[in-house]
């Protein structure tokens, strides 16, 4: 069965059937707009069966999807996704941010629950044209664009829990604003010790939906403290993991004169976030030489290692925490003002911008490639 399988077809871009829609929607004013609120005329849907493999890709209008009460998504959350984003540079030239980084964490994702793997390659092509079909739904004004949600959900129509053998693969777009837009808003966190997000062997590095649902009772919780978002920690010690549904940074100024970005590692709790890599990137080549992020110090050391939230207290009460901050897809970089831990909060040092030395200038150039400002490999022309 394994040797049949492999030769079952994969995603097959010239393939794609599309259909425009008759009645197209009218664009809202930018100003309107609300995230994950409103989407385009369009989407992409490919569908999988196990005896036959990938099925043909349609980009149709946007619409409901029809499943049965039995379908395997609603009883045992086989459903994943992504989030990545197309920009609009100021002569109209639209990219993708690192959408390989999607598709490889996509098909990671899809393998730790045993649903299907595709090629990445073939998914970014469909998305692209999608896009080019929608691409007047992203707002011609800075600090816009539009996120792209592509999701896989299993379809089988019977109870039992085993690998789905019919799958839905689908893609929809929502045109979105600036996270921030009244300028960066530093957020108050909640240190969590009575819930866990995650654990070792457990499903904290992948883009499931049940990943996400099980964190809303915290946050909840955190909100009735008067707090924005969880900071999840793990273990007796209180390791540092994620700021709610972001990777977590934080800065430390060390005794040797040098400024530590540290972020905790890839150690199978922590989803490997796209934003992430990208900011750990640049910080890593701005320190070795290699490229030079205006505004940010030389003096910098890059860590991937373990912070514990006593670390984070004491170097606050000794006045050598930095600043922290959380990234990803939405806010790309997101920080923070003060952390309520074990009874009192620790303040957190921000800028009269809200951000801080390294994040600010972090923040100025990432989102000058994601923009198009500047140049480079990582936006992918549509």
């Amino acid at each position: 069965m394994t040797g049949e399988l492999a030769k079952l077809p994969d995603i097959e871009p010239s393939l794609v059937q599309v259909t425009k829609t008759d009645s197209p929607k009218q664009v809202p004013p930018p100003s309107s707009l609300v995230f994950g609120h409103t989407f385009t005329d369009h989407m992409l849907t490919v569908p999988w069966q196990m005896l036959e493999g990938w099925g043909t890709p349609k980009i149709q209008p946007f619409s409901n999807l029809s499943l049965p009460p039995s379908a395997t998504v609603f009883h045992y959350a086989h459903c994943l996704f992504e989030g990545l984003k197309a920009y609009r540079d100021t002569n109209g030239k639209v990219t993708l941010f690192r959408p390989d980084m999607n598709m490889k964490r996509m098909n990671n994702t899809a393998h730790r629950v045993a649903m299907p793997g595709f090629n990445g390659d073939a998914m970014v092509e469909l998305m692209k044209q999608l896009v080019r079909l929608d691409k007047h739904w992203i707002p011609d004004q800075p600090g816009y664009s539009l996120y792209i949600r592509p999701t896989m959900i299993g379809t089988q129509p019977a109870l039992g829990i085993a690998p789905p053998k019919e799958v839905l693969l689908f893609v929809i777009c929502s045109p979105v604003g600036p996270y921030y837009p009244q300028g960066f808003k530093p957020v108050a966190l909640y240190g969590t010790t009575e819930y866990v997000r995650a654990a070792p062997g457990g499903i904290g590095a992948y883009k499931l939906g049940a990943n996400y649902a099980a964190g809303v009772a915290a946050q909840k919780a955190a909100a009735a403290k008067g707090y924005v978002q969880n900071l999840w920690l793990h273990g007796p010690d209180h390791h540092i993991t994620e700021v709610g549904t972001m990777n977590a940074f934080v800065v430390f100024k060390q005794a040797d004169g040098t400024t530590e970005l540290v972020t905790p590692p890839l150690d199978g709790m922590i989803l490997p976030g796209v934003t992430r890599d990208s900011v750990l990137t640049l910080a890593k080549e701005h320190a070795a030489g290699h490229i030079n992020v205006p505004e940010l110090t030389n003096k910098l050391v890059v860590s991937e290692r373990p912070v514990t939230m006593g670390e984070v207290k004491e170097a606050a009460r000794k006045g050598n925490l930095v600043e922290f901050f959380g990234t990803g897809t939405a806010a790309v970089i997101s920080p923070v003002d003060r952390i309520g831990y074990l009874g009192e909060d620790v303040q957190i040092p921000t800028g009269p911008d809200g951000m801080g030395p390294v994040s600010r200038p972090l923040w100025k150039h990432l989102t000058g490639i994601q923009t198009g400002a500047i140049p480079h490999p990582w936006a992918v022309e549509v």
